[in-house]
């Protein structure tokens, strides 16, 4: 019986949820992709500076 209202009362929590629109999902997945870029070109280019200093020193 417990187990009943568990599900019953997470039905009724879901219901009062305020899912994001379709665009809203998009523009964040957007931000989140051009982060993701730009923080890997960042770090690509201090790996390949740090590498190069490396192997200039030894």
């Amino acid at each position: 019986m417990k187990m009943v209202q568990f599900f019953k009362e997470c039905g009724a929590e879901l219901k009062k949820v305020v899912w994001p629109s379709k665009d809203d999902v998009l523009s964040s997945v957007g931000v989140v992709l051009v982060s993701t870029i730009i923080v890997a070109v960042v770090l690509g280019l201090l790996d390949f500076l740090f590498t190069t200093g490396m192997n200039l020193i030894f």
